[in-house]
């Protein structure tokens, strides 16, 4: 039979709630007590009941993270972060998908209440002021990790200047000397729309106003986010009479669209046309893609250590804090041929 707390007690020479106070880490607890305590729940390999667990403590013990799109390896990156977080403290994970404004609605409702979890992570996920609302009366430890909307101030968050970080990615384009460049990205006015998408839009005419370029539209093409459909936007691109010379994708996915179709089309990487993306994540290594990398891991990371310090301390004033981007720079940039 597995070992009971009240064989720990017995064999340790201490009380139930002694036992107790251990598996909770109770500073009440002698260090010399506690040392016996935890020795003999080793020899008696003795695990707590989960759910007896969680009753003692008032808790669930769980975290929920509410992501878009497992297809976006941007937020898969992300997800791993916090996992990897996790996996050295007491907490289970849920993790909700979200495909839909709908489907988000419903999570952000249902999912986020206090006697389903202890603290929620929205990633990626574009907030209305109704939801901003819901959250503040909710009063439950919430974390948004890579939103960066004016509604949102107020809430512990952590997030990227994608501003800054395309307009970095199109600088390298201009002092390489192109002129033309291109810009594909998701669907920037829709019903689930991605603050990212918009915010590197705007980096890209920044960068182009302030060298003295006017954005074409004819250079901006906008669709689902997925590699065939990047593809197909780049094709028409390119075969227009006065092409561009470098394309920025709004993310390394779209990117490698981009690539194919210029490998279809006949065009040498990078000697006829440059490619730069956007995320950094790990088959942009591999392809040898220039790319602006964000610290997608790290922002997961940082989210759960936010998320469990203000489960500790709900009154604690909020953290906004902007990760940094850098441009790396491998094989599919060159000056224009």
């Amino acid at each position: 039979m597995p070992a009971t707390i009240r064989d720990v007690a017995k064999k340790a020479g201490v009380g139930l709630g002694t036992v107790s106070r251990v598996l909770n880490q109770s500073p009440q607890v002698r260090s010399a007590t506690r040392q016996r305590v935890l020795d003999v729940i080793d020899e008696l390999d003795y695990s707590p009941n989960p759910i007896a667990r969680r009753l003692s403590l008032g808790k669930t013990l769980t975290i929920a993270a509410i992501i878009p799109f497992f297809t976006r390896p941007a937020a898969v990156e992300r997800l791993r972060g916090v996992t990897y977080s996790l996996s050295g403290t007491e907490y289970d994970l849920i993790v909700a998908d979200i495909e839909t404004p709908e489907r988000r609605v419903a999570a952000f409702k249902e999912l986020a209440r206090r006697e389903r979890v202890d603290g929620v992570l929205i990633i990626s996920l574009p907030f209305s002021e109704e939801d901003a609302e819901h959250f503040k009366k909710s009063g439950i430890p919430l974390v948004i990790i890579d939103v960066n909307d004016p509604i949102l101030h107020g809430f512990n968050r952590i997030v990227v200047d994608d501003i800054e970080g395309s307009r970095k990615a199109v600088q390298h384009l201009l002092d390489l000397g192109h002129k033309k460049i291109g810009y594909i990205s998701d669907v920037l006015e829709e019903s689930f729309p991605f603050s990212a998408s918009r915010a590197r839009f705007r980096g890209y005419c920044q960068a182009l106003k302030a060298a003295g370029l006017d954005p074409c539209p004819d250079l901006h093409r906008h669709g689902e986010h997925s590699r065939s459909d990047a593809r197909i936007l780049a094709a028409e691109m390119l075969q227009m009479a006065d092409r561009p010379t470098a394309i920025f994708a709004a993310s390394d996915t779209q990117a490698i669209g981009v690539l194919e179709a210029a490998r279809e089309l006949g065009l040498r990487i990078p000697e006829d046309l440059s490619v730069v993306g956007y995320d950094d994540v790990e088959i942009a290594e591999h392809l040898g893609l220039t790319t602006m990398q964000q610290r997608l891991i790290e922002s997961g990371e940082k989210g759960v250590r936010l998320l469990l310090e203000v489960m500790e301390d709900p009154l604690r004033e909020p953290e906004f804090e902007t990760l940094p981007t850098e441009l790396i720079i491998r094989n599919t940039t060159a000056p224009p041929g």
